[in-house]
């Protein structure tokens, strides 16, 4: 394929990957399977490989995120980003309505009502139609930049088609309900701890500063109006700056109102809160604001508000009950994570028995004891959690918790030490706790790691308590008569899940990785171990270096990863399972060529005088080396030819090595 020929595919590659980009993520609309669409995006990554000239910031491949930073830099907001007052009182909201007529006598006044979405709000830059910089809100006039993290979003364009000259888009960055659900499931598979709720998971996933970390987040935008615009004849509405936003590819809210008067306002709002548990994100209010630009103009501001919009706030459920007790629950990597035990209480339409208390640090904020009234309400309307103390109620007869320093399932010592010091989960120190060795069974037979079916919590712990498994190999030395012994345990079934435990010594060595349980590996991680290392073997004998050389994998999960091969109990474990016969070779590793070349990175810039790209691409991955399409801390040589551009002088203030096409060459031939 010649230049322009690559060139135009790149083109047509990168627009049909937006439009599906759009169509699944802003229209939930999606027109192709996932398997056709990583298709396309397979052949656009290979021809920015093979051209490395056509990958630009606002590739569809760039979304996956680059580099960690070292810290976030402050950019200035072209016009500054106001917060709202809020009222939880609809009379305040009518006393609002009579303030803004006061100052706008006799004039028709149209409101705009639409949801409040609970996430983070943000500030995006466009100029000539290219998605430059995208920042926090901060103090309103300046915030981080964060444009390396929004890349990451799907629903974000990163390029517009008839747009104006310069205009910045304000949203909101959220993460969806069901996304938010999944992640929490998998941070528990990997023995991490669950966010409290969407708004946090968000907020502190657009703080990452490794991009990587960020592109794994099911995060979404919903954008609400504009700020800086030029270059076009500008909306004179809101309606008019969500027709324009929407026309340009933007999610904009599901539902909007058009309100005349007070009692409309009221109307919709009321209509919203019942809509809204139906919406797939989470609302904590509705945004009332004038339609009309000219109107807010000549409304003006307060010192830290606009007088033309509030925010009206819904009360979140609530309720009362009592704390009859705390219990401890042991998970699978030993953690102990206390439970409030209550008096039955009704709450966002479900009878709530049981609520998390995070851990012991929570439980000191709070200073909750047992026989406390206690206030609960569910976290994004999803977790049941205790959020206060109701202390007037206080008798004087309740008693302080003190937090175990013994595992409750086996006595052993507690620690909180983590990988990275100090950390806020206490966890059982006895390898063999039971509540571990139930809890890894359950993880290694569930249907994202080694997928045997029948291996759910009723059998687990008659398996444990029986005394027939003590670890995950222990389930391929089972016998028929061993089973059919155990309670409502038929031959028929006995023998179908030891049917399904032979079945699984065929399954793929991520799974394996996944199922073994090592803490901050989940489903992604024990993917990318497994393309990268031929073998367990390989990935058991790694450094700590070799594995933090994988982009999904960073100082903790190296640390984590590494350190859990070390201990005897576990390689023992290991040969127990090569010996049941499961599958140790991987079949997604992507094989590296070794040579003079292996470890170092390279960057071509310009044209060579005899050598065409590939062609240098090929050398150098002959040798073992890796091509990149950008200059980093971690390039090793820059290969410059004429008009090298940009990429030159960053290898430059780097004091990166700089190679012309001799000097290249006669590399070559050394390391060969």
């Amino acid at each position: 394929m010649t230049q322009p020929q690559a060139k135009r595919r790149h083109a047509e590659l990168a627009e049909e990957i937006r439009r599906h980009d759009y169509l699944y993520y802003v229209q939930a609309a999606p027109q192709i399977s996932d398997r056709e669409y990583d298709a396309l995006y397979r052949e656009l990554c290979d021809l920015e490989k093979e051209f490395p000239d056509l990958l630009t910031p606002d590739s569809p491949s760039q979304r996956v995120g680059g580099q960690p930073l070292k810290e976030f830099k402050p950019v200035k907001h072209l016009r500054p980003m106001t917060s709202l007052d809020n009222t939880y009182s609809q009379a305040e909201l009518r006393q609002f309505v009579d303030r803004v007529q006061r100052i706008l006598p006799r004039e028709k006044l149209d409101w705009v009502v639409e949801p409040k979405v609970d996430g983070v709000a943000i500030n995006l830059r466009y100029e000539q139609g290219r998605f430059t910089v995208g920042a926090t809100r901060g103090d309103g006039v300046t915030g981080d930049d964060i444009t390396t993290n929004l890349r990451t979003i799907r629903s974000i364009p990163m390029a517009l088609t008839n747009a104006p000259d310069i205009m910045e888009v304000r949203g909101e960055v959220h993460m969806p309900t069901a996304g938010f659900k999944k992640l929490n499931a998998e941070r528990g598979a990997a023995g991490e701890e669950p966010f409290a709720n969407p708004r946090n998971a968000s907020a502190g996933s657009l703080k990452q500063l490794d991009p990587r970390i960020v592109a794994k987040r099911p995060m979404r935008l919903v954008v609400y109006g504009l700020g800086e615009i030029k270059g076009k004849d500008a909306p004179t509405t809101h309606s008019g700056a969500l027709g324009l936003l929407k026309k340009l590819g933007f999610p904009t809210p599901d539902k909007v109102w058009h309100c005349k008067s007070a009692d409309e306002l009221i109307d919709a709002i009321n209509e919203l809160d019942k809509l809204r548990r139906t919406l797939p994100y989470e609302t904590d209010g509705a945004v009332i604001k004038l339609d009309s630009f000219e109107q807010r103009e000549r409304a003006g501001f307060t010192a830290k508000a606009p007088r033309w919009a509030i925010a009206y706030k819904y009360e979140a459920e609530q309720a009362e009950t009592k704390l009859k007790g705390i219990t401890i629950q042991v998970g699978r990597t030993g953690s102990l994570t206390p439970v409030a035990e209550l008096e039955p209480v009704h709450l966002a339409g479900t009878v709530v028995k049981r609520a998390s208390l995070h851990n012991e640090d929570q439980i000191a904020r709070l200073d909750v004891r047992i026989g406390d009234t206690v206030t609960i309400q569910k976290a994004g309307e999803i977790i049941p959690q205790v959020i206060g103390v109701v202390l007037h109620k206080r008798t004087g007869d309740e008693k302080a918790y003190a937090f175990p320093r013994q595992c409750p399932e086996c006595g052993s010592a507690v620690t909180r030490a983590g990988l990275s010091g100090e950390d806020v989960v206490w966890r059982c120190s006895n390898p063999q706790c039971p509540a571990k060795i139930r809890g890894s069974l359950e993880h290694w037979c569930s249907r994202g790691a080694m997928d045997i079916e029948g291996g759910g919590e009723a059998l687990v712990r008659q398996l444990v308590e029986a005394g027939l498994v003590k670890d995950v190999a222990g389930l391929y030395s089972l016998t028929l008569e061993q089973l059919m012994n155990l309670e409502r345990m038929g031959q028929k079934s006995a023998q179908n899940f030891l049917d399904a435990v032979e079945a699984s010594k065929s399954r793929e060595l991520w799974r394996l990785i996944h199922g073994l349980g090592i803490l901050h590996v989940g489903a992604g991680v024990a993917k990318a171990l497994a393309r990268q290392f031929p073998s367990l073997d390989s990935i058991a004998k790694a450094s700590i270096d070799e594995l933090k050389a994988i982009d999904e994998v960073g100082d903790i999960i190296a640390q984590s990863v590494h350190q859990w091969f070390q201990p005897q109990q576990n390689r023992e474990l290991v040969d127990r399972l090569r010996k049941a016969g499961l599958k140790f070779e991987s079949d997604t590793y992507r094989a590296r060529t070794t040579g003079g070349f292996t470890g170092k990175t390279f960057v071509l810039t310009g044209t060579l005088p005899t050598l065409k790209r590939d062609e240098a691409t090929s050398r150098i991955e002959a040798l073992g080396g890796k091509v990149s399409s950008s200059v980093s801390k971690k390039t090793d040589y820059v290969v410059a030819g004429e008009e090298a551009g940009s990429k030159l002088d960053k290898a430059k203030e780097l004091g990166i090595a700089i190679l012309d096409e001799n000097e290249f060459l006669k590399l070559c031939e050394k390391s060969g």
